[in-house]
């Protein structure tokens, strides 16, 4: 099937990627949840959940830089015939740090390069307007062959990039409708991402599961551009359906249909009038 996409970078992207936290055990909830997703995502599990994603449409996933990771794509793309392409986030103490992952990145296939949040956000000067090191990091990442960008958490690095020019052709910010992990209030984070130069990958649009999905995603999809895209994470097939088709009706324009979950408690706002 297919998806609705925005081009970034020049490839076509689904407008709804895949999420990896949950494959790789950072709940961004509880130590027992992250330990039970460690636990259950087998390389196998994380397969079978991507290649139903795929044969959706979703052709994109966002993570760090794993060479095992890499490998669960190619299986995905020999299951599905679907290509995923891979947002690789790399990290590092410093810029030599950052360039081994950047080379790493490279030598796994990433189509993305994104310094991680980690190494951005500990750069950023406000008071100068700059991040330390970006155009070397940036362009280091052109030199390997992978389209540039930033993964953030504060809203300045977009700015800071637009107003400088440095080469970045895509930005990973956290949106949300509660606001988790976000650095300022929603409107402002809205009002960035809508005034960015280049596509916003948007992350944790459900609050890494404090927010409903129709509520999550309408809220996110209805308050960015045409051109954004939204990475989310995914625990099963039935969750990655449910996602999906959600999502699919917000794009369209449709009020979000899910099944409700009923409990006892719930049972008298079904109840017929009486005579």
């Amino acid at each position: 099937m297919s998806f609705p996409t925005s081009t970034v970078g020049g490839i076509e992207i689904s407008r709804l990627i895949i999420g990896s936290n949950t494959f790789h055990g950072f709940s961004h909830f509880s130590k027992a949840r992250s330990d039970w997703l460690r636990r259950y995502f087998t390389p196998e599990r994380i397969i079978e959940v991507m290649s139903y994603c795929a044969r959706q449409g979703l052709n994109a996933t966002v993570a760090g830089v794993r060479a095992d990771y890499a490998e669960v794509l190619k299986a995905v793309e020999a299951e599905t015939g679907v290509h995923i392409n891979y947002f690789g986030t790399p990290g590092g103490r410093d810029l030599e740090e950052l360039k081994d992952g950047i080379c790493q990145a490279a030598e796994i296939g990433c189509e993305f390069c994104m310094p991680h949040t980690c190494w951005t956000d500990a750069r950023v000067l406000p008071s100068r307007g700059i991040i330390e090191d970006a155009e070397e990091a940036l362009g280091f990442i052109r030199e390997k062959g992978m389209r540039p960008g930033w993964s953030t958490h504060r809203p300045e690095v977009i700015s800071i990039t637009d107003q400088r020019g440095y080469d970045a052709e895509v930005y990973i910010s956290i949106f949300n409708s509660d606001g988790f992990l976000c650095a300022v209030e929603t409107d402002w984070t809205a009002s960035i991402i809508r005034n960015a130069k280049k596509p916003v990958l948007c992350i944790k649009p459900l609050g890494s599961g404090r927010v409903m999905p129709p509520t999550g995603l309408n809220f996110v999809y209805s308050n960015i551009n045409p051109k954004d895209i939204v990475a989310i994470g995914m625990m099963s097939v039935e969750e990655a359906e449910e996602d999906i088709a959600v999502a699919r009706q917000v794009l369209a324009g449709q009020a979000a249909q899910v099944e409700l979950q009923r409990t006892r408690s719930k049972a008298v706002l079904e109840a017929q009038p009486a005579d």
